[in-house]
């Protein structure tokens, strides 16, 4: 028999926190600790040192901040998906402007919160971005994602060599409307790990490192479209 403590373990969700004040490290771990679920594994002063914790310890999710010394929180974010695709990007950052959510995004991060949400609202977050769920799942995000790919997108011409499938363009589709894994495996009546593999697949094919830049890439390519 599995013994409760185990399965604790198993179903853990580990969590490295990457921001330069010690005191906001504090108390977002003091948050995140309240979860039996979370555990928070190392902390990181600046985006040299997230990156190698992040490569070394491999966390379900990294709570990054962007202004960071020696390494900016969006080049750790950038460094860490080339290395860890699978883990989860939370960034923290002050501004919501479409300027600074376009880096992000182009960056790989798989979500972002401002400084001005805390408690509730960051473990709502954390498990979000393990479920899948994307910068695309808030509508305010989506509106201002399509703002700036109409000003700025240019026409991008996939070279792959390989074909996008009927079932990766419906799984685009998807998670152009901010569906997490669960919703996209019930949508097709399929597993979340089938799902998870054939992301990874996509993610190959569009030379990308998560779910948010392979449907920027996606519209930029033509794959789909804004309607979508």
């Amino acid at each position: 028999m599995l013994n409760p403590e185990d399965k604790k373990i198993d179903n853990r969700v580990t969590i490295l926190i990457a921001d330069d004040h010690p005191l906001l490290r504090k108390a977002l771990k003091d948050v995140l600790v309240t979860q039996p679920e979370f555990e928070v594994v190392a902390e990181a002063g600046d985006g040299e040192e997230a990156t190698r914790l992040a490569q070394e310890l491999a966390p379900n999710v990294v709570i990054m901040d962007i202004g960071m010394p020696k390494v900016n929180g969006i080049e750790a974010t950038r460094q860490i998906k080339a290395t860890n695709p699978d883990t989860a990007i939370l960034v923290l950052t002050v501004y919501d402007d479409a300027e600074h959510i376009f880096s992000i995004i182009e960056a790989g991060a798989d979500a972002y919160l401002t400084k001005r949400v805390f408690g509730n609202e960051i473990i709502t977050a954390v498990r979000g971005a393990v479920a899948g769920e994307t910068i695309l799942a808030s509508p305010g995000s989506k509106q201002i994602i399509k703002e700036v790919f109409k000003s700025q997108a240019k026409s991008l011409h996939l070279h792959t060599g390989e074909n996008i499938s009927a079932k990766e363009l419906q799984i685009l589709k998807l998670l152009a409307n901010g569906k997490n894994n669960k919703c996209i495996a019930e949508s097709l009546n399929v597993s979340v790990r089938t799902i998870k593999n054939y992301l990874t697949e996509l993610f190959s094919k569009l030379r990308v490192t998560s779910r948010t830049e392979a449907v920027i890439t996606a519209l930029k390519s033509g794959l789909i479209t804004l309607e979508d």
